[in-house]
């Protein structure tokens, strides 16, 4: 006789589920997540595109013995062993309404790197564009000094006047959307093993050309109005105005 599974309401420790859990009540929080939210809800304006920008470390491995091909009735097989060759960083810049975006595969993340990023955005992406107004989150290179580092002062000052950066709370990764992307290019695109940078910028490369052609977008439907229901209890609570002001009598 087969066994009877968990019930609904049993506790299974064995499971763990792993997410961000947002703060109690953070004005800080509420304050960015809520810049970020209505940039997302604006009509797409062509002169101020709106942009999501992060960064993703990927693996470089290649396999230790020649993979198996697939044959009528048998798929493909590769064994489990695999050989490590380092990692790789991919910038990846998404444009959420006009679909288009850049993935870039770079050996590491210093902050020269995200300012020639940037540079090739502006200049090669998005030349039309008055302002690029730049989702990203809060790693220390992220700021418009990094161009200064990379450029001679003429040249940063051009590229920090062309960005307008917003920053995505801490832990609210969630909010920035180029990570759809990102997850979309994990399982359709990096799955194969890839063991070095070439190779993964050509994976990589014939990938995003087929969706820039296509224009995929990302159709983002949570706004402020559903934060404010969905997430109340992050928005701290408001002072009684009659404790914000004393009459002193004198």
């Amino acid at each position: 006789m087969r066994s009877p599974g968990p019930k609904k309401n049993e506790l299974r420790p064995h499971r763990i589920l792993r997410w961000v859990i947002a703060p109690e009540a953070s004005a800080a929080f509420v304050a960015r997540m809520e810049d970020i939210l209505d940039l997302y809800s604006e009509p797409y304006d062509l002169s101020r595109p709106v942009v999501c920008m992060d960064e993703m470390p990927v693996g470089l491995v290649s396999a230790s013995r020649e993979p198996l091909p697939a044959i009528p009735g048998s798929c493909a097989k590769e064994d489990y062993e695999y050989l490590r060759h380092g990692s790789a960083s991919v910038f990846g810049a998404l444009d959420l309404k006009g679909g288009t975006r850049l993935l870039q595969v770079n050996e590491r993340r210093a902050g020269v790197d995200f300012a020639r990023f940037l540079h090739r955005l502006a200049d090669e992406i998005f030349p039309w564009a008055q302002t690029i107004r730049l989702v990203l989150d809060n790693l220390s290179t992220h700021n418009k000094g990094s161009f200064y580092e990379a450029f001679d002062p003429a040249l940063a000052r051009r590229l920090a006047m062309r960005f307008e950066f917003h920053y995505t709370p801490t832990h609210g990764s969630w909010l920035n959307a180029v990570v759809l992307e990102f997850a979309a290019a994990k399982t359709q695109c990096l799955q194969a093993r890839m063991g070095t940078i070439r190779e993964l910028a050509e994976h990589l490369d014939a990938w995003q050309k087929d969706r820039n052609e296509r224009k995929v977008g990302v159709r983002w439907n949570f706004d402020t109005t559903a934060a404010r229901t969905k997430l109340k209890r992050i928005y701290p609570k408001q002072a009684n105005p009659d404790q914000l002001c004393q009459v002193v009598d004198k």
